[in-house]
Formats: C-alpha cells, structure tokens, sequence
C-alpha cells in the first residue's frame, strides 16, 4: 500500500536523476529562439522563477503541526524542487540574455491568499495551480523553438506530474471522512479559483504559448479539464488508494 515513505523515498530518487540529466543541457549554446518570441520567454519564465522561488515555511510550518513525519519529510523535498525549477528558469533567463524580477503583481496575491489559509486549503491551492500551469510545461517541453527551453520544459513537466499526484495523495487523506455535500461545496470554490488561475496564465504568459504553437483561448480550455480531473480525483472518493509517485522518466539529452 502507497503511504508518504514512498514519496520520500521517490523525491530522493528524483534528486539524484536530477543531479545526473541537467549536465545535459547545453546552456553554451546559442539561443535559437530571437525576436518577439525570445521577449515572451523572457516575461513568462521571470513570473515563472518568482513563483517557484520561495522557501515553504508557511507551509512546512502546517505540515508539521498536522504530525505525520513522513508527510512532512516528502513535502519538503517537494519544496526543494520547486526551488530547483525557479533555479532552472533563472538559468534560462541567464541563457536568453534576461535579469530576473523581484516581484510580481500575481506572486504577491497568490502568496497573501494561501497565508490566511489553513493546511488542506493551501494544499488544495497549490493543487489548483500546477494543475492548471501542467499544459504549460508539456508546451515548452514539446513545442518550445529551442532546444535548450525543450529541455527545461522536459525536466519541470517531468517534476510536476508527480507534484500533482503527491497534492491528490495529502488531498485525499485530508478529506476522508468529509460528507460528499461539503465536498462537492468545496469542488465549486475550487472551480471559481481555478478559472481564476486559468485567467492570470493566459494572460502573464498568453506570448509564450503562442511562440510554441497553442493558442490562450484553447489553452484556457485545456488548464480547466486539468484543473477537473485533478478536483475529481480528491473529491470524488477520498477514500480510494493513495497514487503514489510514478516510475523516473529515462534521461533525455536537450532537443
């Protein structure tokens, strides 16, 4: 049975496969990407390196005090690597020639709200966010004009499949033993805030989608049956078997 040693003992695993596939990516090279496609990855991987920059303490902090150990462990190696992805998007910055920012309008919001909120609420928050932003990983990964972005794309999305089912695996636990009424209450809030989100992505980085091909309006679309099918595999019966992570991708050379 799937418990949160498991997901300790994955996110170590992840730390070492990371260690071993970043020395392939070849940041000497140059850019392929220019113009006005270069300018959108630059303004969407600057929100990106924010938003995934900060350390967790609030977090951690609830973590602790909900007393599981193990959970608490897995989710700080999590946070690790949501640092590691606001390194790597930094280092892409690096190799467009770009600075990174010292804040944002919507990093500062998203902060504010999780803060007031108590452990299953800003877990379901961070689930609402990576599911939505999912699609836009798989984007860069697949269809980014650069090899070197493909890269990057390839290594967060990889990551965040997985930070996805880990969010389902806590959410579950959380709500077991809540009545499906109140379950499907909190499914509609989930549902407002996750269009919400859909909104701001298309909009902070509606340039970047369209420089891999794939239109905000159609993304939109795709960020909420995402956001859905993550909502669905909470609360539609918490009870069920926790995911659990999947096996580590094979390591992939950039292009």
């Amino acid at each position: 049975m799937t418990s949160f040693d498991d997901w300790v003992v994955h996110f170590e695993a992840n730390d070492e496969h990371h260690r071993a596939t970043e020395p392939m990516i070849d940041w000497s090279s140059p850019a392929e990407v220019q113009g006005r496609a270069r300018g959108a990855f630059v303004r969407s991987f600057q929100r990106f390196e924010l938003g995934e920059s900060g350390e967790g303490a609030h977090l951690l902090d609830l973590a602790a005090a909900a007393g599981d150990p193990a959970y608490t462990e897995a989710l700080t190696l999590l946070v690790r690597e949501e640092q590691k992805h606001s390194a790597l998007f930094g280092r892409a910055l690096g190799y467009l020639g770009a600075p990174t920012l010292d804040s944002h309008w919507s990093d500062a919001a998203f902060t504010r709200l999780r803060r007031l909120l108590g452990l299953r609420t800003e877990i379901g928050l961070f689930l609402i966010a990576e599911s939505v932003a999912m699609g836009y990983f798989v984007a860069l990964a697949e269809r980014a004009p650069d090899p070197v972005l493909r890269a990057v794309g390839r290594r967060i999305a990889d990551d965040e499949r997985d930070h996805i089912r880990f969010q389902v695996d806590r959410l579950r636990v959380g709500f077991r033993g809540t009545p499906m009424p109140l379950r499907a209450l909190v499914g509609v809030a989930w549902g407002v805030v996750a269009a919400g989100a859909a909104t701001v992505l298309v909009v902070d980085h509606g340039q970047a989608l369209r420089a891999c091909g794939v239109s905000p309006i159609e993304y939109w679309g795709r960020a909420m049956r995402s956001f859905r099918a993550a909502a669905r595999s909470v609360l539609k019966n918490p009870e069920a078997t926790l995911l659990g992570p999947t096996p580590l991708a094979p390591a992939r050379a950039a292009g």
